[in-house]
C-alpha cells in the first residue's frame, strides 16, 4: 500500500520556489541533522506550528505543545495519522492499549470537540481505545454532545483513585494520559503524583512557558540547522522583540509595545 504524501496547501506557493528548491536538493543532510537532533531531544507527542508566510520568506510564529485542529486534517491522510499515533506511543511504551485524552474546560466550543472526536478515533484506528475526560469541576456525569458534522462526543469527568486517573461507571483506566489542556491556569492537584504516563508532560503547560523564550530557543535551532544546508536564518524565522511586563487592560507597557512595533 502506497500512503498518500502531505503538501503544504497555499495560495502563495509561487515565490517560495527558491526555498523549497535548496530544501530538496540539501534533502540528505536535512534528514541526518533531523535524526541526529532527536536522538538528543526527543520529539513532542504531538504538536502544531502556525506558519506565516509573507510570498518571499515563511517562518513559524507559534508552535502548540497541545494543538487542536486535528478535525481539519485531510481525511486522505488517515493512515499517515494512523502510523504517527502508533509510532508515538510506542516511543513512551510499546504496550499502551488504552488511553484518556484531558479536554479543555472550554467545551462548549462545538469545532474544538469535533477536534477531540477526531483525535479519539484516530487512536482508536489506531487499535488503541480512547476516551475523553474533562477537569471541569461542574461537569458531574457523562454528557453527550451533538456536533456540527453529525457526529457525538462523548465526555467525562475525571476520578482519582490513589495515584490513578480513572473516568466511566465502568472504571476505564487509562495507561496513557494525552493532556489536550495546555494548563494555562496551572497544573491541577487531580493531575500531580499519578502513577500513569502523562503526555505532553505536565511542566509543558502554558503557566511554565513564555513566547519570548520560545522565540530565543528556535533562533538558536534555526542558526545551527541553517548552517547545515547553507540557508539564510533569516528566510525561516520570525523577527521578535521582547517587551517585559504589559497589561492590556490596566494600557500599562503600551510605550514599549509601540516603540518595539515600529522597530520591527
Amino acid at each position: 500500500m502506497t500512503l498518500p504524501v502531505p503538501h503544504l496547501t497555499t495560495a502563495m506557493s509561487g515565490p517560495l520556489e527558491a526555498i523549497e528548491r535548496h530544501l530538496l536538493a540539501h534533502k540528505v543532510q536535512v534528514e541526518t541533522w533531523l535524526r541526529e537532533q532527536w536522538l538528543v531531544t526527543p520529539a513532542p507527542f504531538y504538536t502544531s506550528v502556525d506558519l506565516r508566510n509573507s510570498g518571499f520568506k515563511l517562518a513559524p510564529v507559534d508552535t502548540n505543545l497541545f494543538p487542536a485542529g486535528f478535525n481539519n486534517l485531510n481525511p486522505a491522510f488517515m493512515p499517515l495519522c494512523i502510523q504517527a499515533v502508533q509510532s508515538a506511543v510506542e516511543r513512551i511504551c510499546a504496550d499502551v492499549e488504552k488511553v484518556l485524552i484531558i479536554a479543555e474546560n472550554h467545551t462548549r466550543n462545538l469545532f474544538y470537540l469535533e477536534n477531540l472526536q477526531q483525535l479519539r478515533l484516530i487512536f482508536e484506528q489506531a487499535g488503541i481505545s480512547a476516551r475523553i475526560g474533562s477537569l471541569r469541576p461542574d461537569l458531574s456525569e457523562a454528557t453527550e454532545i451533538l456536533l456540527p458534522s453529525g457526529k457525538s462526543c462523548y465526555i467525562e469527568p475525571v476520578k482519582r483513585i490513589n495515584q490513578r486517573i480513572l473516568v466511566g461507571e465502568d472504571d476505564f483506566s487509562p495507561s496513557l494520559i494525552v493532556m489536550n489542556n495546555d494548563l494555562s491556569g496551572g497544573v491541577p492537584e487531580v493531575l500531580q503524583n499519578l502513577e500513569q504516563m502523562i503526555t505532553p508532560p505536565l511542566s509543558a503547560g502554558w503557566v511554565n512557558r513564555k513566547k519570548s523564550e520560545h522565540f530565543q530557543h528556535y533562533q538558536e535551532v534555526v542558526e545551527a540547522f541553517c548552517q547545515q544546508i547553507d540557508l539564510d536564518p533569516w528566510l525561516i524565522a520570525p523577527l521578535s522583540r521582547h517587551c517585559g511586563n504589559i497589561n492590556f487592560k490596566e494600557q500599562a507597557g503600551m510605550a514599549c509595545l509601540s516603540k518595539n512595533v515600529g522597530i520591527l
